[in-house]
């Protein structure tokens, strides 16, 4: 095993965290996770609070492993967060604001407070916050992402971050990645275009397959999205979403008038909801070129820590020789 500080924290064995996919469904996947050592997540996004329970009883019954629930800014919904906060999950996930009163709800509910940063200034509001875990997520990651890559914002928040956990997140893939991380200061990685290729996430066999064959250079910034995304709803709100080149986000970054939100909006998320939407919106990260093959989350999960302790002892042996 391969075990740091934060695994104690948040009573995982390995220092491997599965992102949360917003509105896709990941029960089976976050499950598999957990049961691998690792620490799964549970979206909330465009869900309702009933959907949302059942979600997380089914993730229960699969397995009595920690796991996070995440929420973000786009929007924000404070039915859900209340009703996140008396299912108790081990930890609560956030990103692309840090929101200080919602932090202080978690911690009065003994639940520990993931929250992601892109920048320094994020994270030296969540250290004030009293944030548990810092994401330093570089700008390589799918999803929302801010524009500073992993190997500049890793260890730059691991100065800021003292006795606070940094787990590293954007462009990590495999053990080389955790390996980095680790040398970067960091305690752990969280991957999410790798564990999107894995047998037990519920998207489309297409969505797998693109990013399986996917190189670095087609995953994008998505400009121009808040014409079909949700609009931020909390101060202090940023990030780009990146994703697989598509006709509509072609078209919102050379046309983007001639994309019509009363008729788009509905359609994409009509097709999210359905596990679908890779048509429109396939949210992936740079790290799609160091993805060859779709794998269970249990082999993603124990081959990288395998991986990084070959990496970690080959580095080791390059600086003897």
């Amino acid at each position: 095993m391969l075990s740091t500080p934060v695994c104690r924290l948040l009573g995982i064995d390995v220092p491997v965290l599965c992102a949360a996919f917003g509105p896709w469904e990941e029960v089976a996947l976050a499950a598999a996770v957990c049961e691998a050592g690792g620490m799964g997540s549970l979206g909330s996004a465009v869900r309702a609070v009933p959907e949302l329970k059942e979600q997380w009883a089914g993730l229960r019954r699969l397995t009595d492993r920690p796991f996070a629930i995440n929420h973000t800014t786009r929007p924000f919904d404070e039915e859900a967060f209340q009703a996140t906060l008396e299912a108790r999950p081990a930890a609560v996930s956030f990103h692309l604001a840090v929101p200080p009163d919602l932090i202080a709800r978690a911690h009065d509910a003994g639940i520990v407070w993931i929250q992601q940063v892109s920048d320094a200034r994020q994270a030296a509001e969540a250290l004030e916050a009293g944030a548990d875990v810092l994401v330093a997520q570089g700008g390589e990651a799918g999803g929302h992402s801010g524009d500073v890559g992993t190997m500049v914002l890793v260890p730059q928040i691991v100065d800021m971050a003292g006795d606070t956990p940094v787990i590293a997140a954007g462009g990590i893939a495999d053990g080389r990645g955790l390996a980095a991380a680790l040398a970067l200061g960091a305690q752990g990685v969280l991957m999410g275009t790798r564990f999107l290729a894995s047998a037990e996430m519920s998207v489309s066999d297409e969505w797998k397959q693109r990013i399986v064959e996917s190189d670095a250079v087609d995953a994008v910034k998505v400009i121009n999205n808040e014409r079909i995304m949700p609009p931020f709803n909390r101060p202090g709100s940023f990030g780009v979403p990146r994703s697989l080149r598509t006709p509509l986000v072609d078209a919102l970054r050379e046309h983007p008038e001639q994309v019509d939100p009363a008729e788009t909006v509905p359609r994409v998320m009509e097709a999210v909801r359905a596990g679908r939407g890779d048509e429109y919106l396939p949210f992936t990260g740079q790290s799609t070129a160091l993805v060859h093959e779709i794998l269970s989350a249990r082999e993603i999960v124990h081959r990288t820590v395998r991986e990084a302790r070959t990496a970690l002892e080959g580095a080791t042996r390059a600086v003897h020789h």
